[in-house]
């Protein structure tokens, strides 16, 4: 019979004496590796109670390539399509052209050089660009990512208050290549993510289950969602210049600080996944978030000058939203933690 990538077989064990059980292996599955006898194996009991066999001297990952059309692709979606190749774990990609690169496929293509981590162009000519990541998935371990993005979103928040107490804009001059960059970060973990789906090599070398990387990605998105509203808030002061002027009372900002301290707590507990301070953080974060849903009310009751109510509004929301996105950040670290609890029956 045939077998192959993505099928199932069954066999059954045989007793070979004393507490010894023994299982054949399909041939085919023999021949790709290019095993023979008394090649070893590497057996590991997976905490799902699963056995995976891997051969012992298979060390090296697949390259997965892939390649694009310019004249068979969407006007306009050739970064759309290079992302989604990035993300998937492509290690190379192909863009076929046809005669040299106009204009448009140029951008798109610098756009995804600055939006990815690790991929260059390895080769150009008037028919093909080449593009090859050089970075191995498993080099950059998952947390330091999300400590580098914890850094940026704090980092624009802290500068911000420093403008609303009357310091010079120049403060968050920077924010959008600040917000990039967590754009870029989030992508990297949701690429390690998905290759670590297929390959036991990188998810050993990150040190992380394949069910944690997902919950890392889920951490992520919080993060860069959270960068998101830190941008917006970043741009409400761009645009108003005479509004934001010394007035760090303004309620939403009294709140900045609760929010700071709550994050903090919750990116220690990456690590200690202690459930009663992630919960206590949480608890900070509701309390803040109602604290901000009243003063809205407030505003809209009491119809202040236009002017103010809208950039009023807008500074809780995105503030309030903040919060949320953290509570949910905690929310993510418990389910990590109750995970690492469970046991089999």
């Amino acid at each position: 019979m045939t077998f192959g990538p993505g099928e199932h077989d069954v066999r059954k064990l045989q007793n070979t004496g004393g507490s010894t059980f023994t299982v054949s292996l399909p041939k085919p599955w023999v021949l790709k590796q290019k095993l023979s006898s008394r090649d070893s194996l590497r057996i590991d009991w997976r905490p799902s109670g699963a056995l995976r066999i891997t051969p012992l001297e298979s060390n090296l990952k697949s390259v997965q390539k892939v390649s694009f059309s310019i004249n068979k692709l969407p006007k306009g979606s050739l970064f759309d399509h290079l992302m989604g190749a990035y993300i998937s774990g492509a290690d190379i990609i192909d863009i076929e052209l046809e005669g040299l690169p106009d204009r448009e496929t140029s951008l798109q293509v610098r756009r995804f050089l600055r939006n990815t981590r690790g991929f260059e162009i390895f080769e150009e000519d008037t028919n093909r660009i080449t593009l090859k990541c050089l970075l191995n998935p498993g080099d950059m371990p998952i947390t330091a990512s999300l400590n580098r993005m914890y850094l940026q979103l704090t980092s624009l928040i802290r500068d911000l208050v420093s403008v609303f107490e009357g310091e010079d804009r120049d403060f968050i001059s920077d924010a959008e290549d600040r917000e990039n960059e967590v754009d870029a970060l989030l992508y990297l973990i949701e690429r390690q993510a998905r290759i670590s789906l297929n390959s036991h090599l990188v998810a050993t070398s990150l040190n992380v289950s394949r069910t944690q990387a997902l919950e890392y990605t889920n951490l992520a998105r919080s993060l860069e969602r959270m960068m998101d509203h830190a941008f917006t808030l970043s741009q409400l002061v761009e645009l108003n210049p005479n509004i934001t002027s010394n007035m760090i009372g303004m309620a939403p900002l009294e709140q900045l600080p609760r929010w700071q301290s709550a994050l903090k707590e919750l990116m220690i507990n990456i690590r200690t996944r202690d459930s009663n301070r992630i919960e206590l953080a949480r608890g900070e974060l509701k309390e803040a978030q109602t604290t901000l849903r009243a003063y809205e009310m407030d505003l809209l009751k009491n119809h202040r000058q236009n002017e103010w109510m809208a950039f009023d509004l807008s500074l809780s929301e995105s503030v309030r939203r903040l919060c949320a996105y953290s509570r949910d950040f905690g929310e993510i670290l418990l389910n990590m933690l109750v995970m690492g609890k469970m046991s089999t029956g």
